[in-house]
């Protein structure tokens, strides 16, 4: 085990597993090279998405070296989306990459509807139309990982419908 690798397993295990148990998830170093960290996400994909900004200030702040944390699921490709292109296709990169997998196990999608002038706006589908926790998902997962990877990004505006959501993972009731 490099010392890199020693030491992000430190910040995970003091700082970061006690969280991400709590909330029904599970997280392991997938791996540390070149100022990037992946870590492979299991569990309930809100255990980790609303905690993606913390854990990454919290392994920055304590492993010098460390410029991105990328958050996957079992099984994802390793590589970070690519550079380059608009800042819709980018963000799209981003959110097939690391979003929508793991949303994907409470049925849920999102998409980017536009980008412009920093803005993008994004639509959530299936499962998260609707769903009771929507807006905790974008404001403290999506947006987050998105100004983490995207300097251009200005804000994030959600422009779905959540009131013609017909299965949302979390309705109301389950609150």
């Amino acid at each position: 085990m490099t010392d890199l690798t020693a030491a992000v397993q430190a910040v995970l295990e003091r700082s970061v597993l006690p969280s991400v148990i709590a909330r029904g998830g599970a997280v392991r170093l997938a791996g540390a090279r070149d100022g990037t960290v992946t870590l492979e996400m299991t569990g309930s994909p809100g255990a980790m998405l609303p905690l993606a900004g913390r854990i990454e200030a919290l392994i920055r702040a304590a492993v010098p070296g460390i410029a991105t944390v990328r958050l996957v699921t079992p099984g994802q490709a390793g590589s970070p989306p690519d550079a380059g292109g608009s800042l819709a296709e980018a963000a799209r990169r981003v959110l097939d990459a690391e979003v929508n997998p793991a949303i994907a196990a409470h049925r849920g999608r999102v998409t980017v509807a536009d980008a412009e002038r920093g803005w993008i706006q994004i639509r959530l589908e299936g499962g998260c139309q609707g769903c009771s926790l929507a807006e905790v998902t974008v404001r403290q997962g999506i947006e987050p990982l998105l100004r983490s990877r995207l300097p251009a990004m200005t804000g994030l505006i959600d422009i779905t419908d959540h009131e013609a959501g017909t299965e949302p993972f979390f309705s109301p009731e389950k609150r």
